[in-house]
């Protein structure tokens, strides 16, 4: 199965090279979006880029921090773990799920940003820097704000900086305690079936136009790990559910990552 699937991945990699792939291609015209994906396996390294010039374009990191950022406040001791409760003060916000007392899992999922931004306090703005840094997380301008920078275009992060970050998340080769990556797996799972599990995190960053969708993570499969991060210029909220939709296509398409 395995010898198969990297000989497939191969030729896969070899017709790319010298022209740009149709099968992913076509995924983001069939959308009428502009946008790139990374993946790369962690076993061999072998790696498919649609879009090479977008992938290595900075964009703001949006939702996608909280994958960095869920390790920083374990590690800070700011939040206890997994079942770690935001009380919701009352403030009534435009995305309802938003509007409850929520854990970290959940705040992850729903991507609660008062919930993170209560995380950010927690932490402190001097704390980020150093851990951006360490961590080859993208690029922080300086000076911040302590709340909002992950939003408001202060941090940015290609998407071959994210997949390079995810292998480093996965092979836990990062100043993080094995209970932090405990965690962090356990809010980042997103799907699975027989023959996979997917781990990933949604972003939004609407302050820049057009804004950018965000998919990022990683796939366990039966006989890999595959990494990804993909992002797209969207045009308003409709254009969301492409960023999971493109992705799965695009993993379907190199044989790793097989639908229910």
């Amino acid at each position: 199965m395995l010898k198969s699937t990297l000989l497939a991945f191969g030729l896969f990699i070899a017709l790319s090279a010298r022209a740009e792939n149709q099968a992913i291609a076509q995924l983001f015209q069939r959308a009428g979006v502009d946008g790139t994906i990374v993946i790369e396996s962690l076993t061999t390294r072998q790696r498919l880029v649609h879009n090479d010039p977008r992938a290595q374009q900075r964009y703001p990191a949006a939702s996608t921090f909280k994958v960095l950022n869920t390790l920083i406040a374990l590690e800070e001791g700011a939040i206890s773990g997994e079942n770690q409760i935001f009380h919701w003060n009352g403030t009534q916000y435009s995305i309802a799920n938003w509007n409850q007392d929520q854990t970290l899992d959940s705040a992850f999922k729903v991507s609660c940003v008062w919930c993170y931004q209560q995380i950010a306090l927690r932490v402190g703005a001097l704390k980020y820097p150093a851990y951006i840094q360490q961590t080859n997380y993208g690029h922080l301008l300086e000076p911040f704000n302590g709340t909002e920078f992950w939003l408001d275009g202060s941090l940015t992060i290609s998407a071959e900086e994210q997949v390079a970050f995810l292998r480093r998340v996965v092979e836990r080769k990062l100043p993080f305690k094995a209970s932090s990556y405990d965690s962090l797996k356990k809010v980042m799972f997103a799907d699975e079936n027989a023959q996979y599990r997917l781990y990933a995190k949604t972003g939004w960053a609407t302050r820049i136009t057009p804004s950018v969708g965000w998919y990022v993570g990683y796939v366990e499969a039966q006989d890999d790990v595959w990494l990804f991060a993909l992002n797209l210029a969207t045009r308003d909220a409709n254009d969301l559910p492409l960023r999971t939709q493109i992705a799965k296509d695009a993993l379907k398409a190199i044989g790793a990552f097989h639908a229910k």
